[in-house]
């Protein structure tokens, strides 16, 4: 018996296979390569330059689809079995039980996840948390630009999202895509990175003792003289008011991994 399909036939069923392996956020691109460069953060004294070498980065934060495959390979991560140690009481608070998300969309980012979870998810993918230099580094970047933090219009965008209500329930990807091809930088949820804490510091370098308090409060925020220092400072502020059982509803995360070497 031969089997006739039209072209329209033909379409529409690549349309419906395309879907299906898409449905619940479970197809989607991987990451995306961020060349490496230099920039100077607010911190530490005048004339700092952090380097930045080549990574990778996924192109959108982790969705509760893909936490949840996540945690039915790894029970040891489900709410009701996770340790006080490494999450809080919030950890997946929104969740209807250990394997389901109940109402929460499926490529909306997961949040409520602690740090050692976050560190747990990436690793199991052989990958890991971007360093808080990486991130930074990759979120400079607009539409057009590696560095737009100049841009008064682009820094607004990033403030105007800082004051909008429960972005956390959209779903990943309406955001701009950057200079990298990475979305959701700004405008969806905070991230987690390998070390959100390393910051916690004042005077000529990182390796100073003395806490600087007020890089991690609302008053380190008064004293930015633009847009850019001020919006970066909220960042700072917010990384450095968590710890690392912390769970947060509108703090989330995505994985970044090292590029291998291609010299002998």
């Amino acid at each position: 018996m031969s089997i006739k399909m039209s072209f329209s036939g033909v379409f529409l069923w690549v349309v419906l296979l395309a879907f299906t392996l898409n449905a619940g956020g479970q197809n989607m691109p991987g990451q995306v390569l961020v060349k490496g460069g230099s920039f100077v953060p607010i911190y530490g004294s005048e004339g700092v330059e952090i380097v930045v070498e080549d990574f990778k980065m996924d192109k959108y934060p982790v969705t509760n689809a893909q936490y949840l495959t996540f945690v039915k390979e790894n029970p040891q991560w489900r709410k009701s079995e996770i340790k006080r140690l490494f999450a809080d009481k919030n950890y997946l608070s929104d969740w209807d039980s250990d394997l389901s998300y109940g109402s929460l969309l499926p490529k909306s980012p997961v949040t409520n996840i602690s740090w050692f979870a976050a560190k747990a998810y990436c690793e199991s993918k052989g990958q890991r948390l971007p360093a808080m230099d990486e991130w930074e580094y990759a979120a400079m970047a607009d539409e057009k630009q590696k560095d737009a933090r100049e841009d008064s219009l682009y820094n607004q965008y990033i403030l105007s999202w800082y004051e909008a209500p429960k972005t956390f329930s959209n779903e990943i990807g309406q955001t701009f895509k950057n200079y990298w091809g990475l979305y959701d930088m700004h405008g969806l949820v905070w991230e987690w990175t390998m070390d959100f804490n390393s910051v916690m510091i004042s005077g000529e370098s990182r390796g100073d003792v003395d806490l600087d308090r007020n890089l991690f409060c609302a008053g380190g925020a008064v004293g930015a003289t633009d847009l850019m220092n001020y919006a970066a400072f909220m960042r700072y502020a917010f990384r450095g008011s968590l710890k690392a059982n912390y769970a947060v509803k509108n703090l989330g995360f995505r994985c970044a991994e090292n590029v291998k070497s291609t010299t002998q």
